[in-house]
């Protein structure tokens, strides 16, 4: 099969790896291909692709999230540098509300990550000159985009750096904590 997949700590998180055909010259690998990664349980209609660079280790981006009705599925991956990876659920009445996955995606592990609609998203870079490449399932709406605040202690991010060391933006230091977010994303059982 051209990718596996498994469940990150939160089982609709889900860790994705594209099987790498190689040979002397190098190697080759599906990075999306629509059916396969449906099957493997990302069925999404992406309509935007982003590249996002970053120069420096220990940059902090996110937790970014959209609201409904422009809610975003994305689907990561990182093809120079390494992050670490978050994706934290901020769906209320969830059994996993408020608990987060992380994973380690670099260029040498083409690893990707799977982070459905409610949940805020970020990552930390690991290593300077990283590029990260995000397919979106819904187009960028300035209105409503949102955030979580990156060191909230109740969700409790282990991002493997001392978090002194991180550099974040403003904007992105100014998010709300969970306890303070309003509810905008909810699981009905």
């Amino acid at each position: 099969m051209p990718v596996t997949a498994r469940p990150a700590t939160i089982a609709d998180v889900l860790v994705l790896e594209p099987a790498l055909f190689g040979d002397d010259r190098g190697w080759f690998a599906e990075t999306w291909n629509r059916s396969d990664w449906a099957a493997a349980g990302v069925d999404a209609d992406f309509v935007q692709d982003n590249h996002a660079f970053t120069a420096n280790a220990g940059v902090l981006r996110g937790l970014h999230f959209q609201i409904p009705p422009h809610a975003q599925g994305k689907l990561v991956r990182v093809v120079r540098g390494a992050v670490i990876d978050v994706a934290v659920d901020i769906r209320a009445g969830s059994a996993t509300f408020g608990r987060h996955a992380a994973v380690e995606l670099s260029a040498s592990n083409q690893k990707q990550i799977w982070v459905p609609p409610g949940f805020a998203h970020g990552y930390l870079t690991r290593e300077p000159d990283t590029h990260v490449l995000y397919k979106c399932s819904g187009h960028y709406a300035p209105e409503a985009e949102r955030g979580l605040a990156w060191n909230d202690p109740d969700v409790n991010i282990d991002w493997g750096v001392d978090v002194a060391a991180v550099t974040v933006n403003e904007r992105d230091a100014e998010f709300p904590r969970l306890s303070e977010l309003p509810v905008y994303f909810e699981v009905r059982s």
